[in-house]
Order: C-alpha cells, then structure tokens, then sequence
C-alpha cells in the first residue's frame, strides 16, 4: 500500500515507528521519573536530618503523600511531552527515528492540542488505531488532537530547515 501523505508532503507514520518511538522514549520517560523520585528522597532525607519525621521510613512518608507525590512524579513528565510536541513536534525518541507531530499545514500543534493528545492517547494504546485505520494513518489521539505524526527525511529532520521547508 502507498504512503499516505499530509499536506505538508511527508508520508504520515505508520504503527511501527511509532511503536519504535513509544520504545526510545520510554527510556526518556524512565529517566525522568526516577530523577523525580531521586529529588524526593533527598527532599525527604534532608527533613529526617532535621528531626522531621521522626522514625519514619522515607518510603513511608513519601507513600502517605499519596496522590500529592504521584502528581508531583508525573508532572515534570507530562511537562516533557507538551513542552517537546508544542516546541518542534518532537521527543528524543522522535528526533531519532524522524517522526513529527504537526498539525495538517505543517506548524506545531499547540499545548492545548499536546494536552489533549496526551489525555487521549492512553499511555500509547491509542496509536493501535493506526493499524485499522491504513487509509488515514491517524492514530486515536490525531484525531482527537486535530492533528498529525509524519516522517520526516533526514534533511527536514534538522531544526533549521523547519522554517524553510513550510
């Protein structure tokens, strides 16, 4: 079947980069987490030094945080992905494998979009979509977000050419 193509000329991303992706940026997402974690440790740590929690673990104090710490550990990753999609439609992972979220003309995608992609592409499920959806090539959280994942050749892939390729 031929590549289905955007309007900006690239051929929209198929399942299986974006899985590729999904892989390198969980390595990301991984890093980013556990320094998260890291910084409440030592926040933790640093309290207990000072007579804070006294005969706690810092295990414990962080689990009796409950939903406060679970924000606080996925915040910064959830920043990660909307900073990067509305900032140059890319992740690390992204830029490595030559894939962009943009929207149908090419320019990035707003946060509001990059929130709403988020919500709705359940923690990357969303993109099994693409595989029923062969015409299109739009996953469950593209169509959501009005908006698009397509290839990029080696040339557009390099953040100064951007501008002069739309």
């Amino acid at each position: 079947m031929a590549d289905v193509m955007s309007k900006t000329g690239f051929p929209r991303a198929g399942f299986r980069r974006r899985f590729a992706v999904m892989v390198y940026d969980l390595l990301v997402a991984a890093a980013i987490i556990l320094f998260t974690v890291f910084v409440a440790v030592v926040f933790v740590g640093v309290l207990q030094f000072f007579g804070f929690f006294v005969d706690q673990d810092s295990s414990d104090v962080l689990a009796q945080a409950g939903v406060f710490y679970q924000a606080y550990v996925f915040t910064p990753l959830t920043l990660f992905y909307i900073w990067f999609w509305s900032n140059g439609g890319q992740t690390v992972g992204m830029k490595a494998w030559r894939l962009r979220i943009q929207n149908e003309n090419g320019h990035d995608i707003s946060k509001k979009q990059a929130v709403i992609r988020l919500a709705t592409s359940f923690l990357g499920l969303g993109n099994l979509a693409v595989l029923f959806d062969r015409k299109n090539k739009l996953a469950l959280q593209d169509r959501a977000a009005k908006c698009e994942v397509v290839q990029l050749t080696k040339e557009a892939n390099q953040h100064k050419n951007w501008q002069k390729l739309y």
